[in-house]
């Protein structure tokens, strides 16, 4: 998703899908443990999301 995207969405749907990618990495990573999975760089991504989500929440709880 790109930036305008993100900040559209609302508080909630944000913390929902923070969970929903953290929980998608926790599996890719033990996915990854037992045997490499086609794109390792799947991870790194979904970190970048992550962090991209995290991000926007915490501007969001600081301009409050």
């Amino acid at each position: 998703m790109k930036k305008i995207d993100i900040s559209k969405l609302t508080e909630q749907e944000l913390q929902h899908k923070i969970t929903e990618f953290k929980d998608q990495m926790q599996s890719l990573r033990l996915t990854h443990k037992m045997s490499p999975i086609e794109n390792p760089m799947r991870i790194a991504s979904l970190r970048k999301t992550i962090a991209r989500y995290c991000t926007e929440l915490t501007k969001r709880q600081h301009a409050a």
